[in-house]
């Protein structure tokens, strides 16, 4: 049925806390708001200093630029809010002439906008006036020039438009999916914690399943007008989003300066083109999406007859989709000369115009299709208690759509003429005339079906997937059980050094984390301000240790903590924002390399006990990195900037890390190149060591570099006889980015198939708990990254294709019936016992079975009626498949032998028992 006429409404400009947006520039365009300045505005601007009229100071450009009637409404109301938020003194005559000319009927076409003096010779006559009775001042030539009106209102009026058609496109291809009989297994994205999914499409994906729910109709067709709509709708809108963000500030953004561009593109009309392309892109792949499915949606229309005749009205009506290949070609070639912008943005919007119309002719389609399948159920959407009962007989041979789709239907129905029937042909144009009006937003009923579409998802919410943060994970009861397995040896390996456990909170003062990371500071989160302390999460363990030693004025201490930190960096794979350390720290004064070599002895046990495969540990030292930058003619003040550079060498070539200390970090190319030879060395530790202290070596110079290679020989011996040397590689382009070290550097690296990085890594700090409490203790420690470690060995599981128990469990107790007190009189035994048990209550003996091969129990106690009254139970063991009959009296004592775990009788208390048994 046709909208109601709308009511005019009024867009103030300027005033208190008011903001433009393309809603309002849209509704102005098209005459359904009328426009006026707040009045404060207006006498704000009476009261500013005259500036003298001037004469222009250049040639009028000869070329003009005129738009459509809609856009040139448009770029006025852009025009005026500019005038209002300029921060130039301007006067209140033009403003208000533009205001006037609004209220205008026609006549728009003929404003020029291809320059300040055209626009204003052409604005003036539109109103009957002459531009030397208005004159003009220097500012506000510059304001007109320097506006990007044009530009600004057709990508107002395209953000309007296009966000308006998301959920709509949306809808209808989930229609389009119930007459095609799609898979809605085609929407089963899983959402990833760790960057490798799109949230765009994964919540284009999630909305068709909630569209879809209930469905009867959906089969197994996964053609690609169907497969590709969380990819295509996805990027939609991706590309919607990034034309609103800078529509949006723009549209506010207030005009500096008062320089006026002679000739030439402004530089903010590029952008405007930049930020249109990838919708023009998303545009063409939606309409070629939208246009696929209609195709299919013809070709599943019941009766041969009427799908022809429905085929060749829609081959011949429904805009083609080579022109619009076409239209997308002529704005590519346009923006690539960069020579009318608004040409450009012209051509988006018109490509814009045909895509609702594909669209319309997409849901016209469907909604005719399901109207002439009698297979279909079409129920009204209401209220369904008055019609229980009724042909129940003939429901059950009907399939029904989703409960999102049926509404979907409905909408769409009540949007159309009552003259124009869907399921005749002959109304087909008409009807898909109606229904892309009603997808216009000048529609006024356009926001009732937003609203309602919105509510249609929303109301769903409890049946969609829920999501994790971007960089987290869940874990499941397998991977719980490799987790917890690999916590069971690092927790050993620590214990076995004497370490003792430590917790500290997880979130810290955000005083005490800042300064401590160099330039990954940025990657600290930040909690909100509640209204007391300014907090962060932990970084990392080693500053919050560091601090507990300062706050309870402890020197020295060894201890271990396994806890989660995180990190607001790009998730990857590998790469969390969450996730769990396992530290090892020895804090306190010792003999030179005592604790560093007990420290990366530790790692290595670790990593060995661990069974992760081959790998290898850099090392370094920070004073021999500082001595070879100071020989390298690096300032002392931009050692820990340069040294966050090289610490990238794992990941970029020397070429791309030179850039950047040259470009970013301000060093020559000479010394870039000569930090270049030093990096390059990498080998043996023992024969590095013997060539940076052999004569001639630059390192003997300098004597911060002495100290380092004494110390470093010291501890490589120390590993050498510890027989874990030759898992250690000398490495000088390791320089680990964080301020903190002081001394040894150290980083594990796995060399296996699995690409996660580095696994471990740490290193001596000396100074870290002396900058909270002024007292030196120094410390050295390692830092276990356990989540590449849990990647690399849930790998290693399916490489072996082995199953991983996720229980302990060692006996199913099997009741054949229902009797919870027997199964809990059973089972009790069993666990005072200190056996691990499960039991199950179901007469289906095979379930009990299937129970205990899936969770991998190995024994099974089975109790029913016949062992009930025989006295007895029936141990089965699973693997073997083997069956024999124990009294019911000495089960327990059976599974303790047979599990390795029976001990010996204590004899006082036997004896006790039969004393007590005596007196009875």
């Amino acid at each position: 049925m046709a909208p109601p006429p709308r009511e005019r409404s009024t867009v103030f400009v300027g005033g208190k806390g008011s903001s433009f947006s393309a809603a309002a520039v849209y509704a102005v365009s098209r005459g359904l708001s009328k426009v006026a300045i707040d009045p404060a505005v207006l006498e704000k601007l009476s009261q500013l200093k005259k500036y003298p009229l001037k004469p222009l100071p250049y040639a009028c450009v000869v070329h003009g630029s005129f738009l459509t009637f809609d856009e040139s409404r448009a770029a006025l109301s852009v025009l005026l809010n500019k005038f209002i938020v300029c921060e130039s003194p301007v006067r209140p005559v033009i403003p208000l002439l533009i205001q006037e000319t609004l209220d205008h009927a026609a006549g728009f076409e003929t404003l020029d906008f291809g320059s300040s003096l055209g626009f204003l010779t052409s604005l003036c006559r539109l109103n009957g006036k002459k531009l030397d009775e208005i004159g003009v001042t220097a500012d506000e030539i510059g304001m007109i020039e320097n506006s990007c009106a044009a530009s600004i209102a057709i990508c107002a009026i395209l953000d309007c438009c296009a966000s308006d058609l998301v959920r709509v496109s949306d809808a209808v291809a989930a229609l389009s999916s119930e007459v095609v009989r799609a898979d809605v297994g085609l929407f089963d994205l899983s959402v990833s914690g760790d960057g490798f999914s799109m949230k765009d499409e994964t919540d284009v994906a999630a909305d068709m399943k909630v569209f879809l729910f209930g469905s009867k109709l959906a089969g197994k067709v996964d053609s690609a007008p169907f497969s590709d709509i969380p990819a295509v709708h996805g990027s939609f809108r991706e590309a919607i989003r990034l034309l609103h963000g800078r529509t949006r500030i723009e549209l506010n953004a207030s005009i500096k300066g008062k320089k006026v561009l002679v000739s030439g593109i402004n530089g903010k009309e590029k952008a405007f083109v930049a930020s249109v392309l990838p919708l023009a892109m998303a545009i063409q792949s939606m309409s070629e999406a939208s246009y696929g499915r209609a195709e299919l949606v013809v070709a599943s229309i019941v009766g041969e007859d009427l799908r022809s005749k429905v085929g060749d009205v829609f081959q011949k009506e429904c805009p083609f989709i080579d022109a619009l290949r076409n239209d997308f070609n002529s704005i590519t070639s346009a923006s690539s000369t960069g020579s009318n912008c608004v040409l450009v943005l012209h051509r988006v919007y018109d490509m814009l115009i045909k895509f609702r119309e594909i669209l319309a002719w997409e849901s016209a389609l469907a909604l005719l299709a399901i109207e002439v399948d009698e297979s279909v159920e079409k129920t009204p959407v209401v209220s369904l208690e008055s019609s229980k009962g009724e042909k129940k007989s003939e429901k059950k041979k009907k399939k029904t759509l989703g409960k999102g789709t049926s509404i979907v239907r409905q909408l769409l129905k009540d949007r159309l003429s009552p003259d124009a029937s869907v399921e005749n042909v002959m109304n087909l144009v008409r009807v898909v005339h109606d229904l892309a009006g009603s997808f216009d937003p000048k529609d006024s009923e356009l926001d009732t079906l937003l609203r309602k579409l919105k509510e249609i998802v929303e109301s769903n919410e409890v049946r969609r997937l829920p999501k994790i943060p971007k960089g987290t994970r869940d874990f499941g009861k397998e991977q719980m059980a490799i987790r917890e397995r690999a916590f069971s040896v690092i927790v050993g390996v620590f214990k076995k050094h004497g370490a003792v456990a430590l917790d500290t909170p997880v979130f810290e003062l955000r005083e005490t984390l800042m300064g401590k990371y160099g330039e990954d500071s940025k990657l600290i989160y930040d909690l909100a301000d509640q209204g007391g302390e300014l907090c962060s999460l932990r970084y990392d363990l080693t500053v919050p240790f560091a601090r507990y030693l300062a706050m309870n004025n402890i020197s020295a201490l060894k201890r271990y903590q396994i806890a989660k930190v995180y990190r607001r960096d790009n998730p990857s794979k590998g790469r969390y924002r969450e996730f769990y350390q396992c530290d090892f720290d020895i804090a306190g004064q010792y003999e030179p390399m005592e604790p560093d070599f007990e420290v990366v002895r530790v790692l290595t046990e670790l990593l060995n006990e661990l069974s992760i495969g081959d790998y290898e540990i850099k090392l370094n030292h920070r004073k021999l990195l500082d001595g070879m930058l100071e020989i390298c003619g690096v300032p002392s003040e931009k050692f820990r900037t340069v040294c966050s550079s090289i610490d990238k060498l794992d990941k970029q070539t020397f070429e791309h890390v030179k850039k950047e200390l040259v470009v970013d970090k301000g060093l020559t190319s000479e010394t870039a190149e000569r930090i270049g030879a030093f990096v390059k060395k990498r080998g043996r530790p023992l024969e590095i060591l013997s060539e940076l202290t052999s004569d001639g070596s630059q390192f003997l110079g300098n004597s911060a570099s002495i100290v380092a290679l004494d110390e470093l020989k010291i501890l490589c011996t120390a590993l050498d006889k510890s027989k874990c040397l030759n898992k250690v590689v000398f490495d000088l382009s390791l320089a680990r980015g964080l301020d903190y070290y002081t001394g040894v550097i150290f980083e594990a690296v796995f060399k296996g198939t699995t690409q996660v990085g580095s696994i471990a890594a740490g290193g001596r700090y000396d100074n870290l708990v002396g900058m909270f409490s002024g007292k030196v203790v120094p410390a050295v420690g390692v830092s276990l990254g356990i989540e590449r470690v849990f990647t690399i060995m849930e790998q290693l599981e399916k490489d072996r294709n082995q199953v991983i128990r996720a229980t302990e469990t060692q006996v199913l107790v099997a009741i054949l019936g229902k009797d919870l007190t027997l199964a809990a009189e059973l089972v009790s035994e069993l666990w005072d016992a200190k056996i691990k048990a499960e039991f199950g209550l179901t007469k289906r003996v095979m379930n009990h079975i299937t129970r205990a091969k899936q969770s991998g129990i190995p024994w099974m106690v089975i109790v029913g009626e016949s062992e009930l009254q025989g006295g007895v139970v029936k141990l089965k063991n699973i693997e073997a498949s083997e069956e024999e009959v124990i009294r019911r009296d000495v089960i327990v004592e059976e599974l303790q032998r047979r599990l390795g775990m029976y001990s010996k009788p204590n004899h006082s208390e036997t004896g006790l028992n039969f004393r007590l048994a005596d007196i009875k």
